[in-house]
């Protein structure tokens, strides 16, 4: 197990395994398909529920008892409520625009800007949701409301790390998960998260560094000094090496300072693994994906040249192709289509999902376990609209 634990916490292991992970997401993304995308809410449902009795600390599997009509529900009230915003508040919006400005694009902008509270609204909802659905030990975990005040919060953070060019970004990470951590309870007991933005400024410096070398690159394209425009082949891998970097380190340092009442979590991911999951795993699963269809491909662009060119008749099999009919080639085209998204979605699973929760779960300790048998059961959350406006937003995708 990778991280080794403290002699006096409780080490959390990972049972899950690729094959089962693999054969129930094949299986409930085809159903999904078929369904038209209605089934989804099921595949979300199971997906969840096989994540979640994977993740074991001190050897007592976490319970995802989230009901799938409940996400349908949710769904349809979100898609009135959008249809609504949609047909009514835009209308009204570009009425505006082309009576005061003989122009649809302020009516656009606004609509665009209106989403966005919407959007962070949704995420907070869809995380209340997920933890009123999920226990450890029995306990109910759960997030008081306060949607509207996350988004609040989201867009003003937002604006700071704007109009800062990204400098104050370990700022916004810190105080929305801070609103989101204390705010969560685990039964009787409310988490606290601790420390200080300043703590994940170091984690972020190479991100800075990347971007200078961008500033500069780009300001050497601007002025006509193309030589300098080579680092951007150091600024772009820099950044993107400095994101990873920064999202371990902290998720790392925002979990040691996570506590509940006496309770305290040690986390241990490493940088170098997330890197290996991600590079290895998105290169796997789009060999995976994309190698079979490159013959596809190949043979469509042949039928076309063989139809804009002299050799129509030239072959008996590429003529009885070229002779099928349209209502076929779109049958074809719509299998290829959702059959490579399907096995993208099942690969990204077992390659890149699975192992991230893997590692941050073996790396995962909790502190003090002794102050757990004060830890009374919490109330039922009934909230029924589940996360329907992150499904109706199409933010839902993830697990």
């Amino acid at each position: 197990m990778t991280g080794a634990p403290h002699s006096d916490g409780l080490a959390t292991e990972f049972v899950g395994q690729r094959g089962r992970l693999f054969k129930l997401a094949l299986v409930t993304g085809v159903w999904t398909v078929l369904t038209l995308g209605f089934y989804r809410f099921w595949m979300k449902t199971r997906l969840r529920r096989w994540y979640w009795s994977s993740i074991r600390p001190g050897g007592l599997p976490l319970e995802y008892v989230g009901d799938p009509l409940e996400k349908l529900l949710g769904f349809f009230i979100a898609v009135g409520i959008m249809a609504f915003y949609i047909g009514i508040v835009n209308l009204i919006l570009m009425f505006a625009s082309l009576s005061l400005f003989a122009s649809n694009f302020t009516a656009y902008a606004l609509s665009f800007v209106g989403v966005i509270p919407i959007w962070f609204f949704a995420r907070y909802r869809a995380r209340r949701y997920v933890l009123a659905r999920t226990r450890w030990r029995g306990v109910r975990f759960g997030l008081e409301p306060g949607a509207w005040g996350y988004a609040a919060r989201a867009l003003w953070h937002w604006v700071l790390t704007i109009l800062t060019l990204g400098i104050l970004w370990p700022r916004k990470t810190f105080y929305l998960e801070k609103y989101r951590t204390d705010r969560t309870v685990y039964g009787s007991v409310t988490l606290h998260q601790g420390g200080t933005w300043g703590m994940l400024m170091p984690a972020y410096v190479h991100v800075l560094i990347g971007a200078a070398f961008m500033a500069v690159a780009t300001f050497g394209a601007y002025t006509g000094n193309y030589a300098m425009t080579g680092l951007y082949g150091v600024g772009v891998p820099w950044i993107a090496g400095g994101l990873v970097y920064y999202n371990v380190e902290s998720t790392r340092l925002l979990a040691q300072h996570k506590s509940a009442g006496d309770i305290g979590l040690t986390a241990r991911p490493q940088t170098g693994v997330i890197a290996r999951i991600y590079g290895f795993g998105y290169l796997a699963t789009a060999l995976v994906v994309i190698v079979p269809v490159l013959p596809i491909l190949a043979f469509i662009g042949y039928l076309q040249t063989v139809r804009m060119g002299t050799m129509w008749n030239t072959d008996a099999v590429t003529g009885e192709l070229m002779g099928l009919p349209l209502w076929v080639w779109t049958i074809l085209g719509a299998f290829a289509y959702f059959a490579v998204f399907l096995m993208w979605s099942v690969l990204r699973h077992s390659y890149v999902t699975m192992p991230l929760w893997r590692h941050f779960a073996q790396t995962l300790t909790i502190e003090n376990p002794a102050a757990l048998v004060a830890i009374s059961q919490k109330d039922r959350d009934e909230f029924r609209e589940a996360e329907g406006f992150v499904e109706a937003l199409d933010l839902g995708a993830a697990i």
